[in-house]
């Protein structure tokens, strides 16, 4: 369930690229769930034709997937099957950090596939031979620029910077009468979490793994490239509009013959995990340690086969020293050093030396940073008292009654009450008061951070802070819309001092939104 602030920064964010017609369909799915056509149509107030053209733009940049299912017909009437649409609400926040992905894509494979890969961001989903077209357009080298575009294609899809994209419409069957009776059978069956229909859907739509990443040899001839032209004018345009679609199926009709393709997603959050994971270490532990982890996750990368791993693949001492010596500041570390690194990290010991193999808690190491993240929240916010009080509280993980941890954090207890419950008010913590029974009656009042709970409440407070960000830069570019619209020559005198101070607001705000979206991964995405 996506949060009120979450919501509001997501529908911004789309009115931004695309449009208030396409924010108001996306508010729809986001506050409403997965909803046919017609309800889209039905709550939004929109006409049939508009819906449909903001679902194509929404679908062709990653922010909507449609799905069929079918629904029970009437008495005597045969099933029928629905298209159902679910926002996307991940491929939409992570709007936030096209410019990241856009960074790490550089220093790894270099200018050439900056600009491929900027173009799938900037477009949402290219054929291979779009992406050709786009290429040799921008780079004025005519054919002899393919097969540059085509070597650089190949090392992102090799780095699983680009994927295919999933199904258009993938089909959910429904449930067979064993899995119906199963479910009502209880208890037992329940311990077993069921996925629920937009899980469903995103799996059936997710190409097969030895599929994501293959890249066919295309048949480069004339009629495909006539046909691609015609679909460029649709996908690569400013505005992307069809003004004469009939039918719902027709919303979605694709080439089967043509393999599409988009930014993978997955890929530059797992790594960029990765690197968090790593700058706490380094921070918390030391170097050395930072190292280590470094080359197990550099080892580890490729053979994760979901995003929020618990712990790293299991990796033998020997590849571990491998990647260490080849990174910087690991060249003169040894086998004992690496081992008293792996034991700094958590990593016990292997029992049998045979089989020298390292796991490590990364689930620890993003708890461990998410507290760091709240604690300095609560200092800036309440000051140094409620900070040691948290600190406090955060480290027992139980419930601590008032006069402990006055005691404990050295605080008045009258001040200490009045700052616990600010904190309890701010839904930072959940008291629980107790009355004991006897000659003479007694009340307690007992305090605990609830930890999900409170990192969903500091995440919705991070997507407010994220939109008012959003705001302020929105606004004073605004403000200052002539100046931003005049040649640089003639900004002179006031001009010029009205666009340096500008500037540096807008590189503020957005170095500010930077570091803010890095918490958002830490508690939403990590």
């Amino acid at each position: 369930m996506v949060s009120p602030h979450g919501i509001k920064l997501a529908v911004y964010l789309i009115s931004s690229y695309f449009g208030d017609l396409n924010a108001k369909v996306c508010d729809c799915l986001l506050r409403r769930g997965t909803q046919p056509l017609s309800q889209i149509v039905h709550f939004t107030e929109l006409s049939r034709e508009n819906v449909k053209s903001c679902l194509l733009v929404l679908i062709h940049h990653n922010c909507v997937q449609a799905f069929a299912v079918e629904q029970k017909g009437g008495f005597g009437e045969a099933p029928r099957v629905i298209t159902q649409y679910m926002a996307l609400f991940d491929n939409i926040i992570h709007k936030l950090r096209f410019s990241k992905f856009i960074e790490i894509v550089s220093e790894e494979l270099g200018k050439e596939c900056e600009e491929i890969f900027e173009g799938l961001l900037q477009h949402g989903r290219l054929s291979l031979n779009q992406i050709i077209d786009r290429y040799k357009q921008s780079s004025n080298q005519g054919d002899s620029s393919a097969d540059a575009a085509r070597d650089s294609f190949n090392s992102l899809v090799k780095a699983r910077f680009v994927e295919r994209c999933p199904a258009p419409e993938p089909f959910l069957k429904p449930p067979s009468e064993e899995e119906t009776a199963a479910k009502k059978r209880g208890a037992k069956s329940a311990k077993i979490q069921a996925q629920t229909m937009e899980q469903q859907a995103l799996a059936a739509a997710a190409p097969m793994e030895s599929l994501r990443f293959l890249v066919e040899t295309d048949t480069w001839d004339d009629s495909v490239e006539k046909t691609d032209k015609k679909t460029m004018d649709v996908t690569c345009g400013t505005k992307r509009k069809q003004d004469n679609l009939e039918s719902n199926t027709e919303l979605l009709a694709t080439d089967e013959t043509k393999v599409l393709w988009r930014a993978n997603f997955e890929e530059f959050i797992r790594r960029l995990r990765h690197k968090a994971c790593v700058a706490n270490v380094k921070v918390c532990v030391n170097n050395d340690a930072a190292i280590v982890l470094a080359a197990a996750l550099e080892l580890s990368r490729h053979s994760e086969t979901k995003l929020r791993i618990d712990n790293s693949v299991p990796q033998s001492i020997n590849a571990i020293y491998d990647e260490v010596i080849k990174r910087e500041g690991g060249l003169g570390m040894d086998l004992e050093r690496i081992r008293a690194s792996l034991n700094e990290l958590g990593c016990e010991a292997p029992l049998m030396a045979i089989d020298e193999t390292y796991s490590v808690d990364l689930k620890s190491i993003i708890e461990q940073a998410r507290i760091e993240e709240v604690e300095s929240i609560v200092l800036k916010r309440y000051g140094k008292e409620a900070y040691r009080m948290f600190r406090l509280l955060s480290k027992a993980d139980r419930l601590l009654e008032t006069d402990k941890i006055s005691d404990t954090t050295f605080v008045e207890k009258k001040d200490a009450v009045k700052i616990l419950c600010k904190l309890w008010k701010d839904d930072y913590l959940e008291m629980k008061k107790v009355i004991t029974q006897g000659a003479r009656q007694s009340e307690f009042i007992l305090w605990k951070i609830n930890k999900q709970s409170l990192w969903k409440h500091v995440l919705d407070e991070m997507y407010h802070a994220a939109l008012n960000l959003r705001l302020r830069i929105a606004n004073e570019r605004e403000q200052e819309k002539e100046i931003l619209q005049m040649p640089r020559e003639k900004l002179v005198g006031g001009l010029s001092d009205r666009y340096t101070r500008l500037r540096k607001i807008w590189i503020t705000l957005e170095s500010c939104l930077m570091n803010l979206d890095d918490a958002l991964m830490l508690f939403h995405d990590f």
